[in-house]
């Protein structure tokens, strides 16, 4: 902004500096970024979300006093509010308080535990933590030797004489000397940046260029120390990340470990299991479904052959795989089979009493119902998954489902409520997705029931989360649909049995939205695929986890 601009003041509005800051913060010009940011807070000086964008771009500067303020600030009046304590957090690790930045990603862990960013962010603080001060488990002190001089400490200070004191002063080590073996460190720490290092030490010794000014009247040699000190402390904050001896330390314990693991017999069923259900996985997700039914029903043979006491948690493990087998089958479009599958992993899991296993197969279950147009069957499969169901996004996904099948079978007032539901705990994450999900919902329903306002202001509120996610297929869909009710409710009348605006289900990431307004055999061939990829991360963490008493043992 100009002298004149800053006198007169901002020129826009509070939304347009906001998106200005978050473009040129995508761009990297973060210092512009900054400008942008810093206008918006004139016109609104508590808004959260602001404080917590310029935090980051002044974390990627370096300035981390900055970057912790204006996280702190954004704590003034929501002390609960996660981005603010997960940026706080990190402009605390920046600044190299391991400690306290731990502190506070544990913090937002337990306010928001389904996300990534706060538990990485407790594993990398950790990491930094034990890699400066060492791992309490990899120190083992050990009594040995003769401790007797310990015991005799009196004795030995009646016999021993007093030495002359001598003043013995050490001279002060020159800045930027060092042991050998410390520029060898430093020199592995900095990378390209020493010899950066090296040659402001050495413009440094130029004593007729010390003595110069810059442009704005600073000294050259002050501008040269502070890029030197800014360089070591950037030494230290690395090396407390990952320092020299933790790197030797670490390759010696993989050398230990890998060791440990040749000796392992090739057939160990934990490391079998593991590695083939990621690579199942691997192949279904690369939307190769032959490739992963093929290798799923090969290593089900296999562990069918197994016994107990090789595999204590066969069942569990056969109903992973069961449930693999149906996935596939399903995206391969063969129903029938999948179905079977899918109710031998419920089988299964009410067997061994494995809850999370059963709702994993109910989940399933449901989805095959409304792949193939039994609606009722998946609405009363789903809602016995309803009181197993984890953490906001799980239910948002779980009740928009049901909803969208009550629209189907035209129970209008059921599909509203579990809308509402939907909308709800998807409001409960601020998840930007489901909220415009449910609210298109919602909004169908309310259609439906001819309450028309209600229907609008639904509408608006979805085209409001398209416009922010920047999704232009749902946004032409919802603005078509918005311009229909609003005729309606001129005309006083309902839509009716009306063609679908987006196209008849052309496009996957639409009817993913549930933004179709046709009949159930018009979209329900694509709906069902919404959970696949929203369980595939919680699986492959409850597989991790699937041996872990087999490991203790």
């Amino acid at each position: 902004m100009s002298d004149k601009e800053e006198e007169q003041g901002p020129k826009s509005t509070f939304s347009t500096y906001m998106a200005e800051g978050d473009q040129l913060f995508h761009k990297r010009e973060y210092t512009k970024a900054i400008e942008s940011y810093s206008t918006a807070l004139t016109l609104q000086p508590d808004d959260k979300n602001c404080l917590v964008a310029r935090s980051k771009c002044y974390v990627k500067m370096g300035d981390s006093e900055n970057a912790l303020k204006d996280a702190e600030d954004s704590l003034k009046e929501d002390k609960n509010f996660f981005k603010g304590l997960y940026q706080k957090a990190e402009a605390l690790y920046t600044m190299g308080d391991f400690e306290f930045a731990l502190v506070f990603y544990h913090r937002g862990h337990k306010l928001r535990p389904e996300l990534q960013e706060f538990r990485l962010g407790i594993q990398k603080a950790q990491e930094a933590i034990n890699n400066s001060v060492g791992s309490p488990s990899s120190v083992k002190l050990e009594n040995k030797g003769d401790l007797s001089f310990f015991h005799k400490t009196e004795e030995l200070k009646k016999v021993r004489p007093k030495p002359l004191i001598r003043s013995v002063k050490r001279e002060p080590r020159q800045q930027g000397q060092k042991t050998p073996k410390s520029e060898r460190t430093t020199k592995q720490l900095l990378g390209e940046l020493y010899t950066d290092k090296e040659y402001l030490e050495k413009l440094l010794k130029d004593e007729d260029l010390i003595k110069g000014k810059t442009r704005g009247g600073e000294r050259l040699q002050d501008v040269i120390l502070n890029c030197i000190s800014y360089l070591d402390t950037r030494t230290e904050f690395w090396w407390q990340q990952k320092p020299i001896y933790a790197r030797q330390r670490d390759r010696k314990l993989l050398r230990e470990q890998w060791n440990r693991a040749r000796h392992l017999p090739p057939s160990d069923p934990t490391c079998y299991i593991l590695k083939n259900l990621e690579e199942i996985d691997a192949a279904l997700s690369a939307d190769n479904a032959n490739g992963s039914l093929k290798k799923a029903r090969d290593v089900l043979k296999t562990v069918q052959g197994w016994s107990e006491e090789a595999l204590p948690n066969k069942s569990e493990v056969l109903g992973n795989l069961y449930s693999c087998i149906g996935n596939a089958l399903m995206d391969l479009g063969d129903m029938d089979k999948a179905l079977d599958n899918h109710l031998k992993d419920l089988e299964l899991a009410q067997q061994s009493k494995l809850v999370d296993s059963k709702s994993r197969a109910l989940d399933n279950i449901g989805r095959v119902y409304a792949r193939i147009g039994k609606f009722q069957r998946a609405i009363e499969v789903w809602e016995e998954k309803v009181p197993l169901a984890q953490g906001g996004l799980e239910k948002a996904w779980l009740f928009h489902e049901i909803g969208r099948c009550y629209l189907e079978l035209k129970r209008h007032m059921e599909a509203r409520d579990y809308g509402t539901r939907s909308l709800s705990a998807a409001d409960d994450i601020s998840d930007e997705n489901w909220q415009l999900n449910a609210s298109v919902l919602v909004a169908q329903a309310e259609l439906k029931l001819g309450n028309y306002k209600a229907s609008v202001l639904h509408f608006e509120r979805a085209l409001d989360r398209a416009k922010l996610l920047r999704d232009d297929a749902a946004t032409d869909a919802i603005q078509k649909a918005l311009r229909e009710t609003r005729q309606q409710a001129t005309h006083g009348r309902g839509l009716g049995r009306r063609p679908c605006p987006l196209n008849s289900c052309g496009s996957t990431a639409q009817e993913r939205r549930g933004l179709c307004f046709a009949s159930p055999d018009h979209c329900s061939a694509r709906r069902g695929q919404i959970s696949t990829k929203q369980r595939n991360e919680g699986e492959k963490d409850n597989r991790k986890v699937l041996f872990a008493a087999a490991r203790a043992q």
